[in-house]
């Protein structure tokens, strides 16, 4: 033991003297006997690095905080993220406290912050379209078709109209009127899916006639909005008629391609065992490449990369254990770290302040009004053209009309091609928010929810098309 404690001494001495002896020496081969290194400042890529740590601590914090205190209130979660993103940004934050908004968020440091964002919302779109069930769609095609398109011309009418006044006060300079007005009116049009499900889910509904056809409507509604704004992006990216009708026919050819041939071809791959099920690191690293693949074939065609992630879903094989083991490794993680990063990019780009005067709240009043107007109002007459009753109408009315999360989606895809100047961005958050919480006391005044209601609606109130529907329903008794 003594021998040992002996050596270990005449190690360290030995070998530490030597150490110092070299830097010693080393020192004196450059001028003024410092060693580079020593006593330069932090550099700038670790200062960067503390800052998106900093970052994403409070942002992470912020939204999960807010996020349950909503959900107590009786909202979703994410709407609560939503909120907490505008908290964060100059509305709020940078309003109260200005030095620390420039502290934590400095305009410098904002670029590796919305790249991490935006992989967040590749990896939500390709959940979104995992999670589009088309056999909602098979069992209530005629319902759903006329409720999802109602819930998209109409708003789309009055975006259009509402334009004529909006655009020669707050449109961007240089943006054509077209663009402008197309885009608008498509995102007032849009469903949020993700968010209508979770509604559904919490209220007991998902398996009642009214849930299984308000799944059917968003999917279509879903599929149809995204197909209309890639078509506008085209058109609003591309320079010219013969541009934009490149990009359209690319679109269309590559989205055939996809669904035609890349689906069956996945469908046998995954049925016949080529790919295991059980959740392979090689498994899931195939999908992340197909994904991103995707992605960049609709950035380099002209469209926004998030629709490729969104198409990679739709296609990606119908086995549930197989889309099971997709959500369990990439929802979580983009949900609770990804997403709040995008929310909080939004609330960076909303400024409730740029909204001075009376004129433009009240413009912004108008747009929320033709929101609800165009969505709520259009899918409820139809809902009831098909023969649902009244009050079973206005709830999936109220349901088309959450636009949650899908919204912002398309507001930043607006934003950062120029066609949405900072007011009307503002105006058209306020109003996916206002949208999106307006659902659930609507919902409560119209006594939809609980277990009783379930049973109820399963029961007596089947809705069109349905394969378990009587042939008479009962509100036609």
């Amino acid at each position: 033991m003594k021998k040992r404690a002996f050596f270990y001494i005449v190690l360290l001495l030995a070998f530490g003297i030597g150490i110092l002896a070299m830097l010693r020496w080393g020192a004196r081969l450059y001028p003024g006997g410092a060693i580079p290194g020593t006593e330069l400042p932090a550099s700038e890529s670790t200062g960067a690095l503390s800052i998106l740590f900093l970052q994403l601590i409070v942002i992470i914090a912020v939204a999960r905080w807010v996020g349950a205190l909503f959900r107590r209130m009786g909202q979703p979660a994410v709407v609560g993220e939503m909120v907490a993103g505008i908290l964060l940004g100059p509305s709020f934050l940078g309003m109260l406290l200005p030095s620390a908004q420039s502290f934590v968020f400095p305009p410098g440091s904002l670029g590796a912050l919305k790249l991490l964002s935006e992989i967040g919302v590749i990896l939500f779109m390709f959940i979104v379209g995992i999670d589009l069930d088309l056999g909602h769609f098979r069992r209530k095609a005629d319902a759903a078709v006329l409720v999802s398109h109602a819930s998209i011309v109409v708003p789309l009418f009055l975006g259009v109209g509402l334009c004529l006044f909006l655009y020669p006060r707050l449109a961007p300079s240089g943006v054509p009127f077209l663009g402008f007005a197309l885009f608008t009116g498509t995102a007032m049009s849009i469903t949020a899916f993700p968010v209508l499900a979770r509604i559904l889910a919490e209220r007991s509904l998902t398996r009642t006639r009214l849930g299984s056809t308000a799944l059917a409507c968003a999917a279509v509604d879903d599929a149809t909005a995204w197909c209309l704004l890639a078509v506008v992006v085209a058109i609003v990216r591309a320079s010219g008629f013969a541009g934009s009708l490149l990009t359209v026919a690319s679109t269309a050819a590559f989205a055939g391609v996809m669904l035609l041939l890349v689906k069956p071809w996945l469908a046998r791959r995954v049925d016949t065992g080529a790919w295991s099920g059980t959740g392979s690191k090689t498994l899931l690293a195939v999908v992340l490449t197909f994904l991103l693949t995707s992605s960049l074939i609709t950035e380099i065609i002209g469209i926004h990369a998030l629709f490729g992630a969104f198409l990679a879903g739709v296609v990606m094989p119908a086995r549930e254990e197989f889309r099971r083991f997709l959500r369990e490794r990439l929802e979580s993680f983009s949900s609770v770290f990804l997403l709040p990063l995008f929310f909080a990019s939004t609330g960076l780009r909303t400024e409730v302040g740029l909204l001075g005067d009376a004129k433009e709240w009240l413009l912004c009043a108008t747009i929320v009004a033709a929101a609800i107007v165009g969505k709520l109002g259009g899918s409820s007459v139809a809902a009831r053209a098909a023969g649902i009753p009244w009050r079973e109408s206005l709830a999936l009315g109220t349901l088309m009309n959450a636009r949650g999360l899908i919204e912002l989606i398309a507001l930043n895809v607006g934003y950062e091609m120029g066609v949405l100047s900072p007011r009307v961005f503002t105006m058209m958050v306020l109003m996916a928010l206002i949208t999106t919480c307006m659902t659930g006391p609507l919902l409560a005044v119209l006594k939809v929810g609980g277990r009783q209601e379930e049973s109820r609606f399963s029961e007596t109130h089947a809705m069109p098309g349905d394969e378990r529907a009587p042939s008479r329903p009962s509100w036609e008794n």
